[in-house]
């Protein structure tokens, strides 16, 4: 069997089940994981034979597609931001809407250098990582309750070769500092509330963890009043807090946050037009 018609066997099998651009892409996204393919190299070898090997380790793939696993935690690796990172179903995907997070951040400090950065809610550390590569000097720190989670991001900077001191800590219950600590806070915390169930994708909810995503409904900031409390003092002054939020509770969150001091709340919508991010400045 050739490339060619493997990945058209490949397709025909994926596209019941997903539609035509996610087939192409996860097909791409397999010869690239298993091969080190990119698109040139796997229109160039259309015509040359796939071996028996490569050809049962597609199909294994496409198996587990079919069962609505992510791609992602099959080959345990996603590229976010230019960097190739190491997933597991103890750590969430990193999303696009996460890596603007990121582009607003870097955008906002650009030719600045030696920040102190906190990242909550870390988990693989992809934030954190993406910071510590792109912010001059950044003296970056990591914080996640999950072992494994924290595990995950270790490794991440370790095999990124970035300066990122990952801590376990609760965010929920984080001490105040007498003095700031940093320049910059960032968090993506859970945010997904228990009745939104029933919209979210099959992938995320069968194998992304619960602990990352949900929160209880009868308190849909419950991370976000932690962390508003704890950033309010340990940010330094004219610094600011990046958050990526729910779209659902946008205004309840500036109002929150407007209690809690915080001032110039902007609330702005990703590529989608989605209201996705909150970034709240300490003036004093």
């Amino acid at each position: 069997m050739t490339l060619g018609q493997s990945i058209a066997e490949t397709r025909k099998r994926l596209e019941p089940h997903y539609s035509d651009g996610e087939a192409r892409a996860l097909v791409r996204e397999i010869l690239f994981r298993l091969k080190g393919w990119t698109p040139v190299d796997i229109a160039v070898k259309a015509d040359e034979p796939v071996s028996g090997f490569i050809q049962s380790k597609i199909s294994e793939a496409v198996d587990r597609l079919l069962r609505d696993e992510p791609v992602q935690y099959i080959f345990r690796r996603a590229t976010f931001y230019g960097l190739d990172f190491t997933v597991t179903p103890d750590v969430l995907i990193p999303r696009p809407e996460t890596a603007e997070l990121v582009d607003i951040i870097v955008g906002d400090h650009s030719g600045q250098s030696d920040l102190r950065v906190a990242d909550l809610c870390t988990g693989s550390g992809c934030i954190a990582c993406a910071l510590a590569r792109n912010l001059p000097f950044a003296e970056v720190t990591a914080i996640d309750i999950s072992e494994p989670a924290i595990a995950v991001a270790r490794e991440n900077a370790s095999q990124l070769k970035v300066d990122v001191d990952v801590r376990r800590d609760d965010v929920l219950a984080l001490t105040p500092p007498e003095a700031p600590l940093y320049d910059i806070i960032v968090s993506n915390p859970p945010y997904i509330t228990q009745s939104e169930k029933t919209s979210v994708d099959a992938n995320v909810l069968l194998y992304e963890p619960h602990s990352a995503l949900f929160v209880p409904d009868t308190d849909p900031l419950l991370f976000y009043e932690a962390i508003g409390l704890y950033a309010v003092k340990a940010l330094a002054p004219r610094h600011s807090l990046y958050l990526e939020i729910n779209p659902l509770h946008a205004e309840a969150l500036r109002d929150m946050l407007a209690r809690q001091g915080w001032h110039d709340i902007d609330l702005r919508r990703d590529t989608s037009g989605k209201l996705r991010f909150a970034i709240a400045t300490r003036t004093s």
